[in-house]
C-alpha cells in the first residue's frame, strides 16, 4: 500500500515503512498527482482533503494528526467512500499549558492577583474543559459557554454568551470554526462582542482563525475597547496582519496544541487508526524515547506573589513569550516556525520544590511533580 505524509508529522517516519511505501511531502504542496494512486493520507491542518486533491484518486482513509478537521471536507470525502479520522484530545493539555503562560504573563506584567477574577471559556470540550481546570487551580472564577452542551446536559453547569463577555476579566476561545451550523461561531469574535467587554479584559484566541474578526479586533485594541489581546491563530495565516501583530499582548504561530506530548498523541493516534483500518500490525502504538529536557527541575524560593512563584514554575515548562518574540522578529516564517518548532514537554514531566503550600497545591492541579 502507498501512504502519503505530512513531513513534518513528528515520530512517524520509520514506523510504517515495513508494511508500505511512505511518501513524506510539505503538507501544503501535496498535489492531486502525489495522492492518485495512494491508499491512505496522513496529514496535519495544512494539506486541504477535498474533492479538488481527492477527486478520481485511489485514497481510502486519511488520518489528521490533529483536534481540528476543518481542512478536510468531510462531507464529500463521505459521499465518496473516504474513511477519515482526527485525533481529538491529542493536545488538549498543551493548550491548556499555553493559555497558564498567557494568564499567569498578563498577571505579573500587570500586577494582577488572578485569585478571584474571572474567566470565561467559550467551548467546553477536550480543551476548553482543562482550560477552565486551569483557571481554576489558579483561584479564579470560571464561567462556562458551550451551547451544545448545554442543549444535551441541561444549563447549569453553563451560562450564556453575553453573560461571558460581560462579567469576564479574561475571555478565552476554544471552539470549533463553523459557518452553517446551529451555533455558528465564524466571528464569534467581533466588534459587538469588543464593544460589550470590559475595558480592563483581555481577549484570547487559539482555536481557529476566523473565530475572530481581525480587523474588528485591531480596530477595538486600538480604541482601547478592550486591555488586550493573545492570538496564536489568525486570519489567513501564515498571511499576518503585521498591524495587528504589533498591537497584540501575546502573538505565536498556531502553536499553542504543539508540545512534544500532544505531537506523539496525534501522531500515534493516526498510526493507531490507520492499522486498525487496514488491518497492520501496529495496535496500541506510541513513539518510544519521547525526549526530556536537560532542566525539568526548580526550587522555589520564599519571595515573589503567588503569580510570581507560579509563572516561575509554568515558565520551566514553556513561557510564550519565548515563541511571541520569535514570531514578531520574524513574521515571514511563520511557517517554518510551526515545522521545526522546539521540544516542549509538559507539566508532569518537571518536578518542583516549593515551601509555600498554596503554590505547592496550585502546581499540583496543573499536573506537577511536587517535592
Amino acid at each position: 500500500m502507498k501512504i502519503i505524509a505530512d513531513d513534518k508529522i513528528p515520530f512517524l517516519k520509520g514506523v510504517l515503512e515495513s508494511r508500505a511505501e511512505v511518501v513524506y511531502l510539505p503538507g501544503a504542496k501535496v498535489t492531486p498527482a502525489d495522492v492518485k494512486d495512494a491508499d491512505a493520507i496522513i496529514t496535519r491542518t495544512r494539506t486541504k482533503c477535498n474533492e479538488k486533491l481527492l477527486s478520481g484518486s485511489t485514497v481510502k482513509f486519511i488520518a489528521a494528526a490533529t483536534i481540528g478537521f476543518d481542512h478536510i471536507d468531510t462531507g464529500w470525502v463521505e459521499a465518496n467512500g473516504i474513511e477519515w479520522t482526527n485525533a481529538p484530545a491529542c493536545n488538549s493539555s498543551s493548550v491548556a499549558q499555553y493559555i497558564s503562560s498567557v494568564l499567569l504573563n498578563l498577571a505579573c506584567k500587570y500586577e494582577i492577583s488572578l485569585r478571584g477574577k474571572t474567566l470565561g471559556v467559550a467551548g467546553v470540550g477536550n480543551v476548553g474543559s482543562k482550560v477552565a481546570k486551569v483557571g481554576e487551580a489558579l483561584g479564579m472564577r470560571v464561567l462556562l459557554n458551550d451551547p451544545p452542551r448545554a442543549d444535551k446536559e441541561g444549563t447549569d453547569a453553563f451560562v450564556d454568551f453575553a453573560q461571558v463577555v460581560a462579567e469576564s476579566d479574561f475571555i478565552t476561545m476554544h471552539v470549533p470554526l463553523d459557518k452553517n451550523g446551529k451555533y455558528p461561531t465564524y466571528h464569534l469574535g467581533n466588534s459587538e462582542l469588543f464593544k460589550a467587554m470590559k475595558d480592563s479584559a483581555f481577549y484570547i484566541n487559539s482555536s481557529r482563525g476566523g473565530v475572530c474578526d481581525n480587523p474588528a479586533l485591531k480596530e477595538a485594541l486600538k480604541r482601547q475597547d478592550v486591555a488586550g489581546a493573545v492570538l496564536d491563530v489568525w486570519e489567513n495565516e501564515p498571511d499576518l496582519d503585521l498591524e495587528l501583530l504589533d498591537l497584540v499582548e501575546f502573538g505565536t504561530p498556531h502553536i499553542a496544541g504543539y508540545s512534544t506530548d500532544g505531537k506523539a498523541n496525534g501522531t500515534a493516534m493516526s498510526v493507531n487508526a490507520l492499522s486498525e483500518f487496514f488491518g497492520l500490525d501496529f495496535a496500541d502504538w506510541y513513539p518510544a524515547d519521547v525526549p526530556v529536557p536537560k532542566n525539568n527541575s526548580l526550587r522555589i524560593s520564599g519571595e515573589g506573589s503567588f503569580e510570581e512563584k507560579m509563572l516561575a514554575a509554568v515558565s520551566l515548562s514553556y513561557n510564550i513569550k519565548d515563541d511571541s518574540d520569535r514570531l514578531r522578529n520574524s513574521p515571514e516564517t511563520f511557517e517554518k516556525q510551526r515545522g521545526d518548532y522546539p521540544l516542549r514537554r509538559e507539566f508532569p514531566v518537571f518536578t518542583v520544590r516549593c515551601s509555600d503550600e498554596e503554590v505547592s497545591k496550585a502546581l499540583a492541579k496543573l499536573g506537577f511533580e511536587i517535592k
